[in-house]
């Protein structure tokens, strides 16, 4: 075959300097511990004046708030699709657990129980999508 003809590029425009990210303030040490200490006290506060069982509830929500926050922060990112997968499995036994609540005669509960459906089940259906998308690459053809 002939040789291919190469004509040289023209010379590229110099790029306009790119200006630096603002970097974030990061919050000092004593601002987070205070966060943390009017954090608590609130907490203190709401588990004093809360009646029966909600004390324990308000316990175990937060201890799995701290308990999930370092799961899913030490998760590799290339497991988090899959994690979000299983995610479904939690959210279906909130929705479970919020249509047990809907029976009670407290209109708070009721009111905080249809917004637990609400969310939980828009969880529920967003993770299948991105089940079914994340399998869908997998798929030979289609």
């Amino acid at each position: 075959p002939p040789p291919v003809q190469v004509s040289a590029a023209p010379a590229a425009a110099a790029a306009a300097p790119i200006e630096p990210r603002a970097e974030k303030k990061k919050m000092s040490p004593g601002a987070k511990l205070g966060l943390i200490g009017v954090g608590m006290a609130l907490l203190l506060l709401l588990t004093a004046v809360a009646p029966g069982d909600i004390p324990r509830h308000i316990t175990v929500f937060v201890l799995a708030i701290v308990i999930g926050y370092y799961v899913i922060g030490n998760v590799h990112h290339a497991l988090h699709t899959p994690l979000m997968s299983v995610t479904n499995a939690i959210s279906g036994v909130i929705v479970v657990g919020a249509l047990l609540q809907i029976g009670i005669d407290n209109t708070a509960g009721l009111v905080l129980a249809t917004i637990a459906i609400l969310v939980a089940s828009i969880n529920v259906f967003g993770g299948f999508a991105v089940t079914r998308r994340m399998l869908g690459m997998f798929s030979k053809g289609a």
